[in-house]
């Protein structure tokens, strides 16, 4: 068993019960191919839950002060994180980006850039516009919905794959592209209603 596979299996008998999360539309994740899931951003424990509750392994980018220690970056790594330089276009890990999408592999985005003090969207930078423009994949947007307090409902949908064609095909530009998948995220949580939402765990 890989550590991925290992923290995933962990992370996900204390996830689940300790915020009761229900997941919709995880048929709507591409069994296979290069993926994009670009999600809201309310929490630091984000990556994790999308990384339990997604069909697919994902890679994530992490804050690049985090590698700095040995242990640390060796384990980062092998539950498929990879580092990023804040506040400055960092090419290296733009180009580790694609290289994952160019490997048929999932990556996992949060458009915002930071957490959202407030819960609600904030607007978007041009990084996943740019993996999207750039690559083939698939983009699938989420929304994670509730508090992270243990026993309240925490909820992760997956909506649909958008059509991304027209705008790579428009040469449309990073940012109003990444303004395109911030608008589909919050559809999700504008038309989630928890009176109707299916189980998917």
């Amino acid at each position: 068993m890989s550590l991925y596979t290992a923290a995933k299996t962990i992370l996900s008998a204390i996830f689940y019960p300790l915020y009761r999360i229900r997941v919709i539309g995880k048929e709507n994740v591409p069994k296979h191919g290069p993926v994009i899931i670009c999600s809201n951003h309310i929490s630091n424990f984000d990556p994790p839950v999308i990384g339990i509750t997604s069909p697919r392994d994902i890679y994530f980018m992490a804050k690049g002060e985090l590698f700095e220690r040995v242990f640390l970056r060796k384990l980062l790594r092998a539950i498929h994180a990879f580092p990023v330089k804040r506040g400055m276009k960092d090419r290296n890990a733009l180009r580790q980006g694609l290289q994952i999408l160019e490997d048929g592999k999932t990556l996992g985005l949060f458009p915002e850039g930071t957490r959202s003090k407030t819960g609600t969207l904030g607007k978007p930078m041009a990084g996943a516009g740019f993996f999207a423009l750039r690559s083939n994949a698939a983009i699938v947007p989420c929304a994670i919905i509730g508090p992270y307090k243990p026993g309240k409902k925490l909820t992760v949908i997956y909506g649909e794959p958008m059509d991304m064609e027209a705008h790579r095909s428009a040469k449309t530009n990073a940012k109003d592209a990444a303004d395109a998948i911030m608008v589909e995220i919050g559809k999700l949580i504008e038309n989630y209603n928890p009176q109707h939402a299916s189980l998917d765990k």
